[in-house]
């Protein structure tokens, strides 16, 4: 099963912004989450949208952040990207009416959502500045 590396990939992206004292174009940063740029400024449209950063046009332009890296969680980013979705477990749903079907997607759904809870609790309280290395060899070069 493929693994959905968005959240990693973009975490990424956002730490090397923090330290860019230029805009950084949607090429180079494509090139650091391995797609094209047209699939990157998709994935970081609903970071735009939420203010996370920006992205300007035109000889010059690129991605910036648009708040300082301690502003932005990894919940923020995590909503930002549409929530992925954290677990590959599905739900039987062959036999509508069966009694133990029904009480192990229950338990399923509720241990699920609990671990979602935690998970979403632990990611309010942690800020991408925590992440940050304190300086990077190559500023602004995503790699």
């Amino acid at each position: 099963m493929n693994k959905d590396t968005r959240l990693s990939d973009v975490l990424h992206v956002l730490l090397h912004l923090g330290h860019a004292k230029e805009p950084i174009t949607s090429e180079v940063l494509a090139r650091s989450m391995g797609t094209n740029p047209a699939v990157f400024r998709r994935t970081m449209a609903g970071l735009r949208a939420a203010g996370h950063v920006s992205a300007e046009k035109g000889h010059g332009g690129g991605w910036l952040l648009a708040r300082p890296l301690h502003e932005i969680s990894l919940l923020d980013v995590y909503v930002a990207l549409g929530r992925p979705t954290l677990f590959a477990f599905g739900n039987r749903e062959r036999d509508p009416g069966c009694q133990v079907q029904e009480r192990v997607n229950a338990v399923l759904a509720d241990s699920m959502a609990q671990a979602e809870a935690l998970f979403v609790q632990r990611f309010a309280e942690v800020s991408l500045a925590e992440l940050a290395p304190k300086a990077l060899s190559k500023a602004a070069k995503p790699c």
